[in-house]
């Protein structure tokens, strides 16, 4: 057995220590976005694979046997290749994924299809916005230039931001309510962004939300391809004990 761990996530670090402990052979996958990756007990690789054809390529020269996809629940693009490499490659496939969030008691939560979606959703009249939603779509807001953006991210940005009025966090989570409440007290924000990831390291902003009183703007997860899924790491290691038993 050999396995492809496709990473980003803190389910994915915690699904590499897991196969670490375990003995496992396996690969841990960074797509290469984030300038200064969590270390992992694994043998890791950076950057991506060439799309399906480079990545069918690499589990045939690698040997892979499994694959676990523990990428970010918006990267649909890494997991649709993935289902359809390794529907080429015949090798088994399983998702490791967080839960989504769910609206509690007190939240003023207005669900959206897309990350797309959301612009149009802002309010016309100048708002404080804190943006959290990573880097990578960020210019989806460049078309209500009259707000102010709280960005929290991981690297400071390389290049200026399609953003006119920004101001910027570079933090890692998880993050806490306390420390949230302060961030969104100090920048006066209105109205938050979020993308419905899951997960505890980033639902201290919801929880500091519902205690302002703040809107939440919250774009659904995108469709990706049926297949198995897991919720915790121990549900992935039976996966592979039962494709082991089948000689997979």
């Amino acid at each position: 057995m050999r396995i492809l761990l496709l990473g980003g996530t803190t389910e994915a670090s915690q699904m590499a220590k897991t196969l670490a402990a375990e003995g496992l052979d396996a690969v841990f996958s960074y797509a290469g976005r984030t300038a200064k990756p969590v270390a992992q007990p694994l043998r890791t690789r950076i950057g991506g694979f060439g799309g399906v054809a480079g990545l069918t390529t690499y589990l045939s020269a690698e040997n892979i046997t499994h694959v676990i996809d523990a990428t970010h629940p918006f990267a649909a693009g890494m997991s649709r290749n993935a289902h359809a490499a390794c529907r080429r490659a015949n090798v088994p496939l399983i998702r490791l994924e967080r839960p989504a969030w769910a609206p509690a008691e007190g939240d003023r939560w207005t669900s959206l299809p897309s990350i797309e979606d959301v612009s149009d959703s802002l309010p016309d009249t100048p708002s404080r916005i804190f943006l959290a939603i990573g880097k990578q779509q960020i210019g989806l807001f460049a078309a209500k230039p009259q707000h102010h953006y709280l960005l929290r991210l991981v690297d400071q940005p390389e290049a200026g931001l399609p953003l006119p009025d920004t101001a910027v966090v570079i933090a890692r989570g998880p993050f806490d309510i306390a420390g949230d409440l302060a961030l969104m007290r100090e920048h006066r924000i209105t109205h938050i962004v979020a993308k419905n990831s899951g997960g505890q390291g980033a639902q201290a902003k919801l929880e500091a939300a519902r205690t302002l009183g703040l809107p939440v703007l919250m774009a659904q997860r995108p469709v990706l391809p049926s297949g198995d899924v897991a919720s915790t790491a121990e549900d992935v290691l039976h996966w592979l004990a039962h494709e082991a038993d089948r000689g997979v």
